[in-house]
């Protein structure tokens, strides 16, 4: 079956909508629209603000990526005052047929169907995703995202996590000096607390404090400037203690889901994707140990492809429906 849907991805900060031509299971995405979650009350008003755009009559079927984990009557976004009841959405934007994914859950579908053209070479073996086993994928962002795609027998199963609430395992001293000043603050130190954008400024905080230095706070966006440009020390070894844990963290999730390969995506994953093969994440990816020849057989990638969560949604909804009527 072939037809349309509206795919759309709903952040923190933004949301995406595409009008999306499904044949079969594979996704072809028009041109998308990118919306302010604070300029709208609710997803029915940007829904709306989308098809004013669209200028044309929307499909009545959509696939929707939201960065909260499912369950329950209300979906309540973190970064957002956005509140969603999953069993009125369809008749709220007017669609027949619905499919409501978790944000990360709808890059693994991504990971599924895409093709090598949209991967990179990262660290590890230089080797395409493997058609049979397990793939891991992380993604920092303004959390941590983790899922896990198991391709068994020709057939292919997303499982969405909260991988990203996790403990934050210190890997030596300075670790240990961060997890005990995030530990005052927060009590359970979780690895999004170090792995997301917010992170690199608890771990510029923490070095400054470990050296004895006050700093003046810096905004998330202009910390993440100066960790590119690379002109400031501090924030300098703040990104490279990123990169580290950035590693450790994914091994440890290689290693919990029994991984073949590890795909890092996300925006901050693209951003900070030529700065990786140069830092210390590939060390501590593979060190764990007994298990370091395990680690250094597996072949990590980057996800290129530029609107993941657009085209994974598109493909949850063709994975649960078979296409469109």
């Amino acid at each position: 079956m072939a037809g349309e849907i509206v795919a759309a991805d709903i952040g923190g900060t933004h949301a995406r909508f595409v009008i999306a031509e499904i044949e079969g299971t594979i996704p072809r995405l028009g041109r998308w629209v990118t919306l302010q979650t604070d300029d709208y009350a609710s997803l029915a008003e940007a829904w709306r603000a989308f098809a004013a755009q669209a200028g044309r009559p929307l499909p009545k079927a959509a696939g929707i990526a939201i960065a909260t984990p499912l369950g329950g009557e209300t979906l309540k976004m973190t970064n957002n005052r956005w509140v969603i009841r999953p069993a009125t959405l369809a008749q709220e934007i007017g669609v027949d047929r619905l499919t409501l994914v978790n944000d990360f859950g709808a890059i693994a579908h991504a990971v599924a169907h895409l093709d090598v053209t949209c991967f990179a070479p990262l660290a590890g073996p230089d080797t395409p995703l493997p058609d049979e086993g397990v793939i891991s994928i992380l993604g920092p962002g303004t959390g941590l995202g983790v899922a896990m795609l198991l391709r068994r027998g020709g057939h292919t199963h997303v499982i969405a996590t909260e991988g990203g609430h996790i403990d934050f395992a210190p890997g030596d001293a300075i670790d240990v000096r961060i997890w005990e000043r995030l530990s005052e603050q927060y009590g359970h130190v979780s690895a999004e607390r170090v792995v997301s954008g917010p992170g690199l400024a608890a771990i510029y905080e923490g070095l400054a404090a470990i050296e004895g230095r006050t700093v003046v706070p810096i905004e998330d966006s202009a910390l993440w400037q100066k960790a590119m440009a690379g002109d400031d020390p501090l924030v300098a070894a703040a990104f490279e203690r990123f990169c580290r844990l950035l590693g450790s963290v994914a091994g440890d999730i290689a290693l919990a889901q029994g991984a073949q390969a590890l795909v890092i995506a996300g925006g901050l994953g693209e951003r900070i994707a030529d700065r990786l093969p140069r830092s210390g994440f590939a060390e501590r990816f593979m060190a764990k140990g007994r298990f370091q020849a395990r680690m250094e057989a597996i072949p990590i990638h980057r996800l290129t492809y530029p609107q993941p969560g657009l085209f994974g949604a598109a493909a949850a909804y063709a994975s649960e429906h078979g296409g469109v009527a």
